[in-house]
């Protein structure tokens, strides 16, 4: 029997390595993305085929679609969207082209890879899009504003090309993770140094106080590669509010994803993940808001 064939973006670290290399072990033929030369090598060691994609490029996105198209013969049976950074900053301080970086790499590059590859999955009838989304997708806090917008933006498309393709075959689902084990806050922690000025801000002391803060997550975060055994070794039951669940975790969705007959429209992935849907839906906004702050 042929291998199911899936695309994965952002394999260098984290969600998309793990999950990676759990779809591997599950029989899927797998095409994984990294931006850089050595973490392509690195993927190809893992057995992988590795592709290079930068979300921010066009002709990257157009080569990386034009190549997975070619090699699996149009028979891509499915795509999951997960390379993106988190670009931190309070709203007032952020430019206009910070504020469009971080919507080309987590929002507009995967509309157009995604819309590249639908002709494929349309013409055979079946098909599954996957986005990995955010906690911050459901539900706002404050200094991470760029991050928010995109993840709203992404939860939005992703339900509209859901309506859509109803019918088609194609199943779209979006995964929302809260708190994951990843190296996710140390690329924050560069974006915000990077791209705002937190010495000249107004905001300069609550800058200092939140760079502390960050700069301890990151120490305290673990290596970038989790085979998916790793992963559940370290997590634990993981039960408590307190628990960074591992890459395992959006693993287990993205499975139920790809393989159920059903899959589901949404996957809270973590407890902050569901308590966020769960006050979403039955808080009052002023509740809301009151808890974002608490909590942020």
């Amino acid at each position: 029997m042929t291998a199911r064939t899936i695309l994965i973006t952002g394999c260098s670290s984290g969600i998309g390595y793990t999950c990676a290399i759990g779809m591997q072990q599950r029989g899927w033929r797998v095409f994984a993305t990294a931006r850089s030369a050595d973490d392509t090598a690195m993927l190809e060691a893992e057995g992988l085929h590795a592709l290079t994609l930068d979300y921010t490029d066009a002709a990257s996105i157009a080569a990386c679609a034009n190549e997975v198209l070619k090699r699996t013969d149009n028979k891509l049976d499915a795509v999951f969207n997960n390379g993106a950074y988190g670009q931190p900053g309070l709203v007032e301080d952020l430019s206009v082209d910070v504020l469009r970086d971080q919507f080309e790499a987590n929002f507009f590059g995967w509309h157009d890879l995604t819309t590249r590859l639908i002709p494929a999955m349309r013409d055979r009838g079946s098909g599954r899009i996957v986005q990995c989304s955010s906690v911050l997708g459901i539900i706002a806090a404050p200094y991470r504003g760029a991050y928010n917008a995109s993840k709203f933006a992404l939860e939005g498309l992703t339900d509209t090309l859901r309506l859509e393709l109803h019918g088609s075959g194609i199943r779209v689902s979006a995964i929302q993770p809260g708190p994951i084990r990843s190296r996710f806050t140390q690329r924050a922690l560069n974006a915000l140094r990077d791209n705002v000025d937190t010495v000249g801000s107004r905001h300069h002391a609550l800058y200092a106080k939140r760079i502390a803060e960050l700069e301890a997550t990151a120490g305290t975060e673990p290596a970038p590669l989790e085979a998916p055994e790793q992963s559940r070794k370290a997590t634990g039951n993981g039960l408590l509010p307190q628990y960074r669940l591992g890459p395992d975790a959006v693993l287990d969705c993205l499975i139920h994803a790809t393989e159920s007959a059903n899959p589901k429209p949404h996957y809270h992935v973590t407890y902050t993940t569901r308590m966020a849907a769960l006050a979403r839906r039955l808080l009052p906004d002023r509740w809301q808001e009151k808890l974002a702050l608490r909590s942020s």
